[in-house]
């Protein structure tokens, strides 16, 4: 039945009257309508997103969200962009703001670099016992490098624990293009080999200074001279030298600011300083050629520059048991006060350090529990199981290689390997990491080594990989040509290739990543900077130098984030390049005793890797001299 259009009163009908449309009131029934709508959206959406919004340094909800109203009386609901975090005076300004979320986690690994399809035994150690199902306690994760230290300056090799930045704060404003030698320390004496005729001099590989400023309380507790202990914002120098001596100078002028250490037996290494500011220094021995049997790491107290403790690399639980050296760059968790230290003898130690820090009385103290990790390849011995790259660390993932040519991560809170993958040649370089797109990736590369059984010059290629750090599968592969000298047990074993720390692009070059090849033109001769697109391994460009160089080149940036490159050789040359491009701003040829009767530019090789504070970069040299450089 169809409903009437008349409406009941009294029991009559009657057709209802019309009225004018109430325009003005429909639209606001229907305004009441849209606006609950909305608020009922918001308020789902809100509570689904609570745990986003409310969690630690994120936005809240009442902060994130500004309301307009629009044209046609719709509430429109606009998101505040999230706030930047200020920098703080101890965060390097190339890493800021922070790139990696540190959330990406281990993948299924790739069948040719499983542990258990590649034949690795391995075993942890506690004094004498071996320890089974180890879990760290408290948990080890390193976080973005921005947040590595405490204090200025660069801690240790390549800065963090990604080793992606070995300079600490920019060039300023704007870069004139101009390097200046504005000091030099020429007093580095030598020592005498253990195994070869010759004596060590100067400063070797890696061999990068230390730079720090430190804070005006723990200044205070040093054994610095007076006038140093009294200069505010002091940025020290720690050099460490293959005559047995680490060395301290003024970043300003070079001048000495303590006393050198003599720990007696030569140190090639980069050592580190505690990434808290507390005043400890990691140390590392470079040859058999102190007090009888005393091969290994310290640690010092730089209160009093006494030994705090010293760990024997003539380890009887080592697979290589008869040489302790440790080239390797330490690195340490603040917060788990925890060192890591991997050693030519195979092993990685790992310290839970028990630091005292007494401000009040100027002492700092440390009481270590130690572990001692060692692992072995099926069919591999001897020499070819030391470890000589530093360690990189994502979370608590630690990647290094050792002397058989292997790329290795290792859990650290665990202590098992994750996976391993060979190399196409042996490998000293330290591998850099970075997080890119949900995704970890290593870059790292060969020298020119095995490629040829035979004594004397030959020509190899020097292969150069990006590899998924989570995988262990290799994203892509280049190679350059390189020749390398061969020399067995002669002690001029000149290796081609790459020796250098390759940059991870940043700011500006952030698209880039760029490699060292040594000894490119023959024997003693040539030097490639090659830029490649970090997605495709395509080049982009290449710097060509004269001299070969076994130093790693340093990406430096102005307040405006374009990148440039100071690279050493082998000559006391130092390039200063566009990163941009490739092309040379200019170079400086470093003068030893600049000014004297006995001036001189030979023997200058610039074997070491340079730190860069500012604008300041400091190098060494196997002449025994250490120069202090004004970028500009």
């Amino acid at each position: 039945m169809r409903q009437s259009n008349y409406v009941r009163y009294d029991n009559q009908f009657h057709r209802p009257r019309k009225r004018k449309p109430d325009y003005l009131l429909r639209f606001m029934i229907g305004l009441t309508g849209v606006l609950v709508v909305v608020v009922i959206g918001l308020g789902i959406y809100t509570f689904g997103h609570k745990d986003e919004s409310d969690s630690p340094g994120k936005p809240s909800s009442s902060q994130g969200t500004d309301t307009t109203l629009g044209e046609t009386g719709i509430v429109i609901a606009t998101p505040s962009p999230t706030p930047v975090v200020e920098r703080l005076t101890n965060q390097n300004p190339i890493l800021y703001p922070a790139s990696a979320k540190m959330t990406v986690e281990m993948g299924l690994v790739a069948s040719e670099a499983s542990p258990s399809n590649r034949g690795i035994s391995q075993q942890l150690y506690q004094g004498d016992a071996v320890i089974s199902d180890f879990n760290r306690n408290p948990a080890m994760k390193f976080q973005d490098p921005l947040f590595y230290q405490a204090v200025p300056g660069v801690l240790t090799f390549r800065g963090n624990n990604f080793r992606n930045s070995g300079a600490w704060g920019t060039l300023g404003p704007s870069v004139a293009g101009t390097l200046e030698q504005v000091w030099e320390f020429r007093d580095i004496g030598s020592l005498k080999s253990s195994a070869w005729a010759f004596s060590w001099g100067g400063t070797g590989w890696t061999g990068q200074p230390l730079i720090v400023q430190w804070d005006p309380e723990i200044r205070q507790m040093m054994n610095l001279y007076p006038d140093k202990k009294a200069k505010e914002n002091l940025v020290e120098v720690i050099q460490v030298a293959l005559d047995g001596k680490i060395y301290f100078f003024d970043l300003d002028d070079g001048s000495m600011t303590r006393d050198p250490i003599n720990v007696g037996a030569t140190i090639k290494g980069t050592p580190a300083v505690d990434p808290r500011g507390y005043p400890l220094l990691y140390v590392g021995q470079g040859d058999n050629n102190g007090s009888a049997g005393q091969i290994g790491f310290r640690i010092y107290s730089l209160t009093n520059s006494q030994v705090l403790y010293f760990q024997n690399g003539m380890d009887s639980r080592a697979h290589r048991g008869n040489w302790g050296a440790c080239d390797s760059s330490p690195i340490l968790c603040a917060d788990t006060d925890t060192l890591i230290y991997p050693s030519e003898n195979g092993m990685i130690y790992t310290l839970k350090l028990n630091t005292t820090l007494d401000k009040a009385n100027s002492t700092v103290g440390v009481s270590p529990e130690v572990y001692a990790y060692r692992f072995q390849l099926s069919g591999v011995s001897g020499s070819k199981m030391g470890i000589e790259s530093s360690m990189s660390i994502y979370g608590h993932y630690g990647y290094f290689s050792d002397n058989s040519g292997n790329l290795f991560c290792v859990d650290l809170n665990t202590m098992q390997m994750i996976w391993s993958r060979q190399l196409d040649d042996d490998t000293d370089v330290t591998p850099v990491i970075e997080e890119d797109n949900g995704r970890v990736y290593v870059y790292t590369g060969t020298e020119v080594d095995w490629q040829k059984n035979e004594i004397g010059y030959y020509q190899g290629a020097a292969y150069t990989y990006k590899i998924d750090a989570m995988t262990g599968e290799e994203v892509w592969q280049t190679s350059y040509s390189c020749w390398t000298k061969k020399a067995e047990n002669s002690g001029d074993d000149v290796n081609g290739g790459v020796l250098g720390t390759p940059i991870i692009g940043k700011k500006s070059i952030s698209n880039l990543v760029i490699f060292s090849y040594c000894m490119t033109q023959g024997a003693y001769s040539g030097n490639a900077l090659v830029a490649y697109n970090k997605l495709t391994g395509e080049r982009v460009w290449e710097y060509s130098m004269n001299l070969y160089s076994w130093s790693s080149p340093v990406d430096c940036y102005d307040d405006a984030g374009n990148a440039y490159i100071v690279m050493c050789d082998s000559g006391g040359q130092v390039h200063y390049v566009n990163a941009a491009n490739g092309q040379r701003l200019t170079y400086l040829q470093t003068i030893r005793n600049k000014g004297l009767s006995n001036e001189t530019k030979e023997g200058l090789n610039m074997e070491s890797s340079p730190a860069v504070f500012n604008n300041t970069m400091v190098i060494g040299t196997r002449s025994g001299s250490v120069f202090g450089i004004k970028i500009g």
